[in-house]
């Protein structure tokens, strides 16, 4: 019975073992907390499959309680006043600094967009609302955490239009001077989702006929810029990796703009450019925009073009693709020469990594002032690991430097 005891326990610890492992880069610090930590969210994925497979719930249905367990209420504190709103329909919550020096005296505004692939996440999670607070204390900022509905029930273009909303509303004059904002120093800013979103706000800003009040800089924390070509060296690198996989970064993409599957499928395999995105291939030509230092031991070849590949929806999906409000690395040079300056993470380890880097070379080719913070030892979502016991040192050097770089250029 005792050797069956045995037995037992070093089977368990033996899959237990096998199950948390995970071949981390020795550079990436607090590695076995890294794979702990990564555990959760692999699990939770095999459990969406599982739901999904099994018709119980969807996949981000099942997800969405990552958004759900780290929710909080936000409230006021002894430095920041904080009060939940509709902007143009749109919620936001906005935390303002209570001490922000003499009276009439103007501050700063940030525009902050949550992460989570269009269909995850939330600016009343933990993580985002501390977030928000420091941003406003240190920066003296009026910050605003937008609320924007999420896919699969809002596809794109929705989470767009819903943040595009509530920036347009607050450029007016009369917002501004409600929140004591000054015109001339108002950023926007958003990591992964969140980043693709400002970026793309960003840009559309800039075709607004008579709008008087533009943004003063962008900050994009490892965005998402271009679902044309899946497969670019940071996809086939850390396509495993913590704490976005290649898998999940697709099911984000397709989901964003449709419930059919089929999407899905033609993205894991990069054959869901169709003739209308062809010509758009050679803005998001890594072979092109990467420095040679990314481009490791992998060899450029185009994405497959295949006409009507996927039925229907994929059609659409696919004319979804092409629009620069989702894929926002896919406008020509001469809309890049006119915006703002520009700050943009990344990390080694994310398959989102080279998308920033191309969007670098891009606006720095076009005039742009860009600063490029890279993280050697960064993963996908470190900014977002601050509350114990998920608590990273890499995330409290990212805020650290996000922050500086803010306070130096608003």
């Amino acid at each position: 019975m005792r050797s069956t005891s045995v037995v037992l326990v070093v089977v368990v610890c033996s899959f237990s073992a096998y199950y948390i492992y995970e071949p981390i880069p020795e550079n990436i610090e607090q590695r076995w907390k890294l794979m702990l930590t990564n555990t959760f969210f692999r699990s939770l994925s095999h459990l969406a499959d599982f739901s999904e497979l099994m018709g119980l719930k969807d996949y981000m249905g099942v997800m969405y309680f990552i958004t759900v367990v780290e929710k909080v209420v936000p409230v006021s504190d002894q430095h920041v006043k904080v009060s939940e709103e509709l902007f143009d329909g749109v919620e936001v919550v906005t935390y303002q600094p209570k001490q922000h020096g003499s009276d009439g005296d103007l501050q700063s505004a940030i525009i902050y967009l949550h992460g989570g692939g269009w269909c995850l996440g939330s600016s009343r999670m933990g993580p985002y609302d501390l977030l928000a607070r420091e941003m406003a204390t240190k920066l003296n900022a009026v910050v605003l955490a937008v609320e924007y509905r999420l896919a699969p029930p809002h596809h794109f273009p929705v989470p767009f239009e819903d943040v595009y909303r509530v920036v347009k509303h607050f450029l007016q004059k009369g917002m501004l001077a409600k929140y004591s904002v000054d015109p001339g120093r108002i950023a926007i800013s958003g990591d992964s989702a969140g980043g693709n979103l400002a970026a793309a706000v960003t840009q559309q800003l800039q075709k607004e006929p008579g709008l008087e009040i533009q943004l003063k800089a962008q900050a994009l924390i490892y965005p998402a810029l271009q679902a044309l070509d899946l497969n670019t060296p940071s996809y086939q690198q850390n396509h495993n990796m913590p704490i976005l996989t290649r898998t999940l970064m697709v099911h984000f993409w397709s989901e964003y703009f449709t419930n059919d599957k089929a999407l899905f499928r033609a993205m894991m395999t990069n054959t869901h450019n169709s003739l209308e995105s062809s010509s758009l291939l050679k803005f998001v030509n890594w072979s092109t925009f990467l420095p040679e230092s990314f481009h490791g031991n992998y060899n450029y070849n185009a994405p497959a073009v295949v006409q009507g590949v996927g039925g229907e929806t994929v059609a659409k999906g696919g004319h979804s693709i092409t629009d620069p409000r989702a894929s926002p690395l896919l406008v020509p040079d001469t809309v890049l020469h006119s915006l703002p300056k520009a700050y943009i993470l990344t990390c080694e380890y994310d398959v989102l990594r080279d998308d920033g880097i191309m969007y670098v070379t891009r606006l720095h080719a076009a005039g742009v002032d860009v600063t490029h913070e890279h993280y050697e030892s960064g993963f996908h979502g470190a900014l977002l690991f601050t509350v114990w016991p998920t608590d990273f040192l890499i995330a409290r050097r990212m805020i650290d430097n996000y922050i500086k770089w803010l306070k130096e250029n608003l």
